[in-house]
């Protein structure tokens, strides 16, 4: 199987379903509702898809159930050949912002994906995340929690949430202050608002990569800025047309942004949701685009040089990734 790279994903988002209806059975609590008959995350369209999500997070509640939330999510990539991965984690929901807390949260995911290192040979790192309809208030109490506990395994900060909420400058300190303690930015823009939005990341925000970004599209003369500067996309496009922003992956900007020299890289936002994974990502833009083996290889050597790792792991990952093509 082809080793893959994977930037931009949620841990919580990537919870299997049965995992949190297993977790709910456990602790009484009941969100019923958010499950098909046949067990899958019932939503249709964006706003109701955070309220399920949120739902779902409330099973979560301990360091322990986030130490098994990463075995299985680490366990699922393994599978698909994924050898390098950057995970978003939300101090919000991982102990309510409380620094202390968020540092054993963040210890017990630390101490499994070490494990998950060995075992299934895949790499975690981190980024913290703030929510961008939770408020700039509380995105400077993530900032904090991400700041003292920035190094080798936490690595980048970032936002996420309802893009329409609010202006990303709103967020300059919280990104400020994570920047100051070494950890690398990444904005979530461009989604469900248009390419002044992906402006504002970079330029307000400071942002090396932006999370979506394909409506960039919608501005040629941005579309030259990104590919000029090298400003890395993590697309998601089995997420966006799950969610129904396109109809088809062969409608996604993706190959777009591609051909025009724009640097993108493949990840699934939130596979159990949208009923995706890596490997279908890869076949679906095979099908849409005709992209082979090689246009993959470039896909994951940008992804290598847009991680937010050190350099050491840098170098650990390109071995695996040349090994593959010698």
């Amino acid at each position: 199987m082809t080793p893959k790279l994977e930037l931009h994903l949620h841990l919580e988002g990537a919870a299997p379903p049965r995992f949190i209806a297993a977790l709910a059975k456990e602790k009484h609590i009941d969100i019923g509702g958010i499950f098909t008959p046949e067990g899958a995350y019932r939503f249709e369209g964006f706003a109701e898809f955070v309220k399920v999500y949120e739902a779902a997070c409330t099973t979560l509640t301990r360091p322990e159930d986030y130490q098994r939330l990463t075995r299985a999510v680490l366990e699922a990539q393994a599978e698909q050949g994924v050898i390098y991965t950057e995970i978003f984690l939300s101090p919000d929901f991982c102990g309510g912002r409380d620094r202390g807390a968020w540092r054993e949260y963040l210890q017990a995911m630390r101490e499994t994906a070490d494990v998950l290192q060995h075992e299934a040979g895949i790499t975690m790192k981190a980024i913290a995340t703030c929510i961008r309809h939770f408020g700039p208030d509380k995105a400077r109490q993530t900032a904090l929690c991400a700041a003292e506990t920035a190094g080798d395994f936490l690595v980048g900060f970032g936002i996420a949430g309802a893009e329409t909420m609010g202006k990303l400058k709103d967020f300059s300190w919280s990104f400020d202050a994570a920047k100051e303690a070494g950890l690398k930015p990444t904005v979530h823009a461009g989604e469900w608002k248009g390419p002044s939005e992906v402006r504002e990341a970079i330029h307000d925000l400071g942002a090396l990569r932006i999370g979506h970004g394909f409506r960039a599209i919608e501005d040629l003369a941005l579309v030259d800025e990104l590919a000029e500067t090298g400003i890395v996309l993590e697309c998601c496009p089995g997420s966006n047309v799950a969610l129904g922003i396109y109809p088809s992956f062969r409608k996604h900007p993706i190959g777009e942004l591609y051909h025009r020299g724009v640097k993108v890289t493949v990840s699934t936002d939130d596979p159990p949701f949208f009923h995706t994974t890596l490997t279908r990502e890869y076949e679906m833009l095979h099908e849409a685009f005709d992209w082979d083996d090689g246009v993959f290889a470039a896909l994951n050597r940008t992804a290598l040089d847009a991680a937010f790792c050190d350099k050491d792991t840098k170098d650990r990952i390109g071995k695996l990734l040349e090994a593959e093509h010698v």
